[in-house]
């Protein structure tokens, strides 16, 4: 039998390896090989659970993963780091695969801000809600400040991106697709339904017209006549815990 070598050390930073991770600092490379990478103890813990990771860069000679690894240099570590002290380990990772949507799902049209994105995965898994859809032009998934707000929590979620419009179309009537209008929308605690498709907009634009009628139900979050609006974070996490909460 071959045994094949899982650890290799590498010390130049003109190394072909380095040079290809350092691409994926960005998205149309991530997005070309359908690879992230993903830094911090806690984050790559979550994603050897999914079991996603491809290989391991560290700094560590102590490390033992099952998985090759390679040992680098503080430089080439500092190189690939998004952290401003540095990482001492880092994994690459394959893009998470989709699946069958069963649950309830939280749909965003467009949104923008990648620490938004975080905070409304966060939330997600916290009220059980099974699927993040996320429309062709929102933030990157894989964008590293969109990982470090989820906390790791978008390992736990099926994850899909594509046309909203058609994605809405194709869920059934089981679904109660809702977005928010802040001047006719019912109480969201007056709403009930078993299965729940929630629509949240864009920062600056709010839902788009063409997505807005494709929901069956307008809603609004209750609260006080000086506050016009709720960030987009903020906004979707009350929307989820209240349905999950009926």
């Amino acid at each position: 039998m071959i045994m094949v070598n899982l650890f290799m050390e590498i010390t130049s930073l003109n190394n072909e390896k380095v040079k290809f991770w350092q691409k994926l600092q960005h998205k149309k490379y991530r997005d070309a090989n359908e690879l992230f990478l993903v830094e911090d103890d806690h984050l790559i813990k979550e994603a050897l659970k999914r079991k996603v990771v491809v290989e391991i860069i560290t700094i560590d000679k102590n490390a033992q993963y099952d998985l090759p690894t390679y040992y680098v240099t503080s430089k080439i570590i500092n190189l690939l780091s998004k952290q401003v002290t540095g990482a001492k380990t880092i994994a690459v990772c394959h893009f998470l695969e989709s699946r069958e949507v069963k649950g309830n799902v939280i749909v965003l049209d467009d949104i923008q801000d990648p620490g938004n994105l975080g905070t409304i995965i966060r939330s997600a898994v916290a009220f059980n809600f099974d699927t993040l859809f996320l429309s062709n032009n929102s933030v990157d998934l894989y964008n590293p400040k969109s990982i470090r707000a989820s906390e790791g929590m978008f390992f736990h979620l099926n994850v899909l991106r594509g046309d909203i419009e058609k994605f809405l179309k194709s869920l059934d009537n089981s679904y109660l697709k809702i977005t928010t209008d802040v001047q006719n929308g019912q109480d969201i605690k007056d709403v009930s339904s078993l299965k729940y498709a929630i629509v949240i907009g864009n920062e600056g634009k709010g839902v788009s017209k063409a997505v807005a009628t494709l929901c069956n139900q307008k809603v609004l979050i209750k609260m006080q006549p000086n506050c016009e609006s709720l960030n987009a974070g903020v906004a979707a996490s009350i929307l989820m815990y209240e349905v999950n909460h009926e």
